[in-house]
């Protein structure tokens, strides 16, 4: 496969001055030579991106993640090394990167346009649709100034997506707006994976990576750690530099693409507080999914852990006999519970898909949501309540 990307023993130096020049006059007496020392923010990093893959940069803050992103788009020039990318590269680098605060986002829409090399004839045919994605129309006359911090990133996304790209570069933006725009942002970036475009992203939600990315890079204090699967790389992460058993939080375990969990509803009869029920309560689990290719009787699972570790219980759809073909599309399943015999506490909830034999993981995610049990007419020590009813002999 044709590498859309090439990092070739890039390293990349900053200068961290101890001081500041207060004057002229101190200027002179030092002879104008300020004390700094070199900082290596990249050092020696080399790694292929795949054409029509998405590729993520990880690793804790400061770690050179968007220094390299960056790199990758010419922003910053490598001290050592170089960068090769094939066809056009558009990025989403900072919330608002290349917007003017005085001038309207109309007018920003054009400046961006041109800054990423379209003609305006160009700009003017995307332009409705860059508006209708931002979902902002009625405040596109508006100085950008006046922007929250939400039509900033959903404005600034809406423009580099919609240019043609045929590299996409994120830092640190999947997570702005509300869930609408997310999901909205999620279909976009996987039609531009169906496309066979490449996508970069610097993020610090692992699940979003490990969702979204078929390979990653883990990156610590500038350099290369390891690259390779997301969630392999995800786990090293976790496990090696952490210090974090990947099992206990919401991470994509294991993805082979063609279905997604998106996450867990809870629903309760009794209309209570979201994600708090009461000990015996008749509940339910709705599952949502996002199917990219079908699948012939897919087994759902789930899995109670408690806070401290503890696996409760556990159950498929393939013990209730529940067998259908899912279809490209979101959909949702359902495990209804007539009463939840759990004692109080936090619990978190590992949802599972595998194929019809059981034998190969679709997708797992650990903690795909976390809820509480209170109790209220029931109470119950231990984990669990037998539920049962006490009866007095004749």
């Amino acid at each position: 496969m044709t590498a859309a990307v090439i990092v070739d023993h890039v390293s990349k130096r900053y200068r961290l001055y101890h001081e500041r020049n207060q004057s002229l006059k101190a200027s002179l007496l030092r002879g104008r030579r300020a004390r700094y020392e070199d900082f290596m923010a990249l050092d020696d990093v080399s790694f292929e991106i795949k054409e029509g893959t998405t590729f993520g940069l990880i690793g804790e803050n400061g770690s050179g993640k968007s220094t390299m992103l960056k790199c990758m788009a010419r922003i910053l020039r490598p001290d050592g090394g170089s960068i090769t990318t094939r066809g056009k590269v558009s990025a989403l680098l900072e919330l608002g990167a290349g917007f003017h605060p005085e001038l309207s986002g109309r007018e920003n829409v054009y400046l961006n346009g041109a800054i990423l090399g379209l003609s305006r004839r160009e700009i003017d045919a995307l332009f409705d649709e860059i508006v209708d994605f931002s979902g902002i129309e009625q405040f596109i006359d508006a100085p950008v100034k006046n922007y929250s911090s939400g039509m900033y990133v959903r404005l600034g996304f809406a423009v580099a997506i919609n240019v043609d790209p045929a590299v996409l570069l994120i830092d640190e933006v999947l997570a702005v707006g509300d869930q609408e725009f997310q999901n909205k942002c999620t279909d976009k970036i996987n039609q531009f994976r169906s496309e066979g475009r490449t996508i970069v992203v610097v993020s610090h939600s692992l699940s979003s990576v490990g969702d979204l990315c078929d390979e990653a890079a883990l990156i610590e204090h500038g350099h290369l750690v390891k690259v390779g699967p997301a969630a392999e790389t995800i786990d090293h992460y976790l496990s090696e530099i952490l210090s974090v058993d990947p099992a206990t939080l919401g991470i994509a375990r294991r993805s082979t693409g063609e279905i997604k969990l998106q996450g867990v509803e809870l629903l309760s009869i009794n209309g209570g507080a979201p994600d708090v029920v009461e000990l015996g309560e008749t509940v339910t689990f709705r599952f949502h999914y996002d199917v990219k290719e079908s699948v012939e009787s897919p087994v759902f699972g789930m899995s109670l852990t408690s806070s401290e570790g503890t696996l409760v219980t556990g159950t498929n759809s393939k013990e209730q006999g529940l067998s259908t073909k899912v279809s490209p599309g979101r959909g949702y399943v359902d495990l209804v519970v007539p009463r939840l015999l759990v004692a109080k506490g936090r619990y978190h909830v590992t949802g599972t898909i595998y194929d019809s034999t059981q034998k190969t993981p679709i997708h797992e995610v650990g903690n795909l949501h976390t809820f509480e049990v209170v109790e209220g007419a029931l109470r119950t020590s231990g984990i669990t309540s037998l539920g049962g009813v006490w009866r007095a002999g004749a």
